[in-house]
Parts: C-alpha cells; sequence; structure tokens
C-alpha cells in the first residue's frame, strides 16, 4: 500500500503519540493484527475510556486506523500512513523489551476471550496469563 504524504504538524502529532508508554504499548500490541478496545484494555489493565483515549490520539497522528465489527471497534497500524515505516524501525527497537513481549503474549490469549467476559470484567490478568493463546471468532473477523 503506497504511503501519503506527511506534513510538518502531522510529524509532530505522530512523535508526540509515540511519547507515551500506554501508546507505544498499544502500537506494539497492534504489530500482529487488529483488537478492539476490550481486548486491549483486558491486556493494559486500564479503563476502556482511557485506551480510547489513547487509541483516538493514535488516530489523529495517523498511526492507526479503525473498523467497526456491529458494536466493537477494532483498530489496526494504518499500513498507509506516511509514518508506517518509521513506526515499524521503531516498534523494531523495543521489540525485546520485556513488557512489550508479555503484552504481545496476553494480547494473542486474550484475542481467544469471549467478548462479553472481557467486557463484564470476569477475566482477570492472571487467568489471561494462564490460558492458552486460540484466535476467537471475532479476531478473525476483525483481519477482514
Amino acid at each position: 500500500m503506497p504511503t501519503r504524504a506527511a506534513s510538518h504538524r502531522q510529524l509532530v502529532a505522530a512523535a508526540k503519540a509515540l511519547g507515551h508508554p500506554a501508546r507505544l504499548r498499544i502500537l506494539a500490541m497492534l504489530r500482529p493484527g487488529s483488537l478492539c478496545v476490550c481486548q486491549m484494555s483486558a491486556v493494559l489493565q486500564l479503563a476502556a475510556s482511557t485506551v480510547s483515549g489513547h487509541l483516538n490520539e493514535l488516530r489523529r497522528a495517523g498511526l492507526v486506523v479503525e473498523n467497526k465489527v456491529g458494536k466493537l471497534v477494532y483498530y489496526r497500524l494504518d499500513e498507509g500512513s506516511p509514518f508506517a515505516p518509521w513506526l515499524a524501525q521503531a516498534l523494531d527497537l523495543v521489540e525485546d523489551d520485556q513488557r512489550g513481549r508479555e503484552d504481545g503474549l496476553l494480547a494473542r490469549k486474550v484475542q481467544g476471550v469471549p467478548i462479553p467476559l472481557l467486557t463484564q470484567g470476569g477475566l482477570t490478568l492472571e487467568d489471561l496469563r494462564r490460558r492458552r493463546a486460540r484466535p476467537g471468532p471475532a479476531a478473525a473477523a476483525a483481519r477482514t
């Protein structure tokens, strides 16, 4: 997918968006594929409203795009962003970060958890750590 040209203002917004640890963790989690807000909230152990705020900042900076599937909103990295190559290099730099690796493992596991269980708060971080990674039907739908 060809990238778009960027303005000075857009570059500043993208750099600023990368400057927050939670947003960097979100971008790393999205590298393998799409996730919905409730899945990212479960991994980050943050309120859905907080994660949504971070995602809005990332979307405005041109780093992620959203896709609505019913009532759920899935996010993925914007491959057509002028910052896609830059973001890939930045994520390569933190690839070996312990927290990032754990986030990635938990994100893959959370994809196999039914969305109602995530949204009702019936799942703990320890449950996620013990759970085997199994992509669920929502994860498959989000990739299309």
